[in-house]
């Protein structure tokens, strides 16, 4: 029996130029990519470059603290429920005709605070809400 003898030689691959195409991939990628984290979010009140508007008398304001607590034309709610909003806004609803609502709140209020004045004004049947707006020079976002 006779055997061959491979006198070819085996190919070989040569990873140095793949591996650094691959670094710089890598290095891109690393460079290109933004990392955040949607539970570390600032928020702060919007900023609008408006003139002031003159204060109408169907102007119900409604303001929210930063712990929660509400006032409405600048008379403080007992309480904080949806139930006894709405009352309060019924009070103040029905001294004007056709009222709108305007929501003042701190920028570090809850955002269920917000939520119950706005389903309160719902209750009690006033469609007309807007909301407040700091009046600045530009926006101060990080």
């Amino acid at each position: 029996m006779k055997f061959r003898q491979s006198s070819e030689d085996e190919p070989e691959i040569n990873l140095i130029p793949f591996i650094d195409v691959l670094l710089v991939i890598l290095i891109f990628l690393m460079l290109s990519t933004t990392y955040s984290r949607f539970t570390e979010l600032q928020v702060t009140l919007p900023v609008a470059n408006a003139d002031a508007t003159r204060e109408r008398p169907a102007e119900i304001i409604v303001s929210v603290a930063a712990d929660g607590r509400a006032s409405i034309d600048k008379q403080a709610v007992e309480g904080r429920s949806v139930e006894i909003l709405a009352l309060a806004l019924r009070q103040a609803a029905s001294e004007r005709k056709d009222p709108v609502v305007i929501i003042s709140a701190d920028a570090n209020a809850a955002h269920q605070s917000v939520v119950n004045v706005l389903d309160a004004a719902r209750r009690v049947g006033l469609a007309r809400i807007t909301f407040a707006a700091q009046v600045g020079q530009g926006s101060s976002a990080p």
